[in-house]
């Protein structure tokens, strides 16, 4: 049997291709500089910080719900994605800018909508300082945006200060027009090498062509061990309970522990803590036989109400190893969602980008990858606080995770979703 995985890996990536309908030739290897460097210390008023938060909670919502439409088991990042909807969000004007608005949940200016979001990537930045040098090798957190544009394009000053400022991210200009493939190649290059390896071919052949303009690229890498690790030998094989109420193997961890836990009607919640004790596994299991009701019903309201019930427990927790890739494409959701227009090359307006009105996404491409077993985790996004009590309650909760659940990784300080996902069958 091969060695175990030391860690639990998560990677992401998301891209925004941009298409027009003009030409122009350029060299390669040259990199855009903007004279405006990042923005370290961004000023957030609380309520626009509250209002940021809770309407990245809703598009979490909004498109984890679309998304289930076609996937069976599902893991995704919606830290990732909208990462890169905001910075193409940043150059949206009149429809355009307005149904962005509403697809991400946010009615702030544009200017205090990425001071935000620059707030919040300035947090997660500091989670791998705060874990200590004793922890460096069981915690790291790495977020990375870049551009990827044509050269002769007149991409507005005032765009590329805009991401330089709030989002670190500098343009490089690649040739579009004469290799549109090995432009493709570099890019997936670049992503592979921000996730070490683990997000691969995230462009696929076709998806870049002499037309494209602009792709934008967000990539979250997350490595992390359990804060009190799983002990391999009290993992044992256990049944697994599908929606359909057919059975299948598992291999199921068992520990019992200090936890953050909740219960109330038709759920449990637990909250399993990553070293540095800032960043958690929240695994949300619903009542047998009520996946599908609870699933349905989770609301904003509802999940951060979830959240704020838990309280410190002894708990003994059962949880099945299970490992997951995705790969999709998410135009259809974020139309269905009513971000229509951003994706009619005879409507969109991106002219906040060069001034005209000729650039629209044709694609949005997301990938991601996640390992959980005894040890840890590892990824390409995500985050977390835990709230310590010096005393244990002396009653334990049991919960058996042997049947169909949701999870999150969640950055506890932000109060953020970096990843979520369902189990239907590990």
């Amino acid at each position: 049997m091969k060695k175990l995985m030391k860690y639990f890996y998560i990677l992401m990536a998301a891209i925004l291709v941009f298409s027009t309908a003009g030409c122009h030739l350029f060299t390669d290897n040259v990199e855009a500089k903007s004279n405006h460097p990042r923005e370290t210390n961004p000023i957030v008023e609380q309520k626009d910080w509250q209002e940021f938060i809770s309407g990245n909670h809703k598009f979490t919502l909004d498109l984890y719900q679309e998304l289930i439409k076609s996937q069976e088991n599902l893991f995704f990042s919606p830290y990732s994605i909208s990462s890169a909807l905001a910075m193409t969000y940043g150059g949206a004007r009149t429809t355009t800018e307005e149904q962005m608005a509403q697809v991400l949940q946010t009615s702030l200016t544009q200017e205090r909508y990425h001071a935000a979001f620059n707030k919040l990537d300035q947090s997660l930045a500091s989670r791998e300082k705060t874990a200590g040098e004793d922890e460096k090798d069981a915690f790291q957190l790495k977020i990375a945006n870049a551009l990827w544009g044509q050269k002769d394009f007149p991409f507005l000053t005032d765009y590329l200060d805009m991401l330089a400022e709030n989002y670190g991210a500098g343009m490089q200009l690649v040739d579009f027009v004469n290799s549109p493939d090995p432009s493709r190649i570099k890019i997936n290059d670049w992503v592979a090498d921000q996730t070490k390896n683990k997000i691969k071919d995230l462009l696929p052949e076709g998806s870049i062509n002499p037309l494209t303009r602009l792709v934008l690229t967000n990539a979250i890498y997350f490595k992390a061990s359990w804060l009190n690790q799983f002990s391999p030998n009290a993992t044992h094989k256990d049944l697994f309970t599908l929606l359909d109420g057919s059975t299948v193997d598992v291999n199921m961890m068992s520990r019992e522990a200090g936890m953050r836990y909740a219960s109330g009607e038709g759920y449990q919640l637990v909250s399993i803590p990553y070293s540095g004790s800032q960043v958690s596994m929240l695994i949300f299991l619903p009542a047998e036989g009520k996946f599908s009701e609870f699933e349905a019903g989770i609301t904003v309201d509802k999940l951060e109400g979830m959240i704020r019930a838990m309280k410190y427990s002894q708990v003994d927790l059962s949880l099945p190893k299970f490992k997951l890739e995705t790969k999709f494409e998410a135009a259809d959701q974020l139309i269905s969602l009513g971000m229509v227009d951003a994706f009619d090359p005879n409507k969109a307006d991106f002219s906040g980008m060069d001034g005209k009105k000729d650039l629209y996404i044709s694609n949005v491409y997301h990938q991601a990858f996640v390992d959980v077993n005894e040890e840890g985790t590892e990824a390409a996004a995500a985050t977390g606080l835990v709230v310590m009590q010096t005393s244990l309650p002396v009653d334990v909760v049991e919960m058996n995770v042997n049947r169909p659940f949701i999870f999150l990784i969640y950055d506890q300080e932000t109060e953020s979703i970096l990843f979520m996902g369902r189990i239907l069958k590990p």
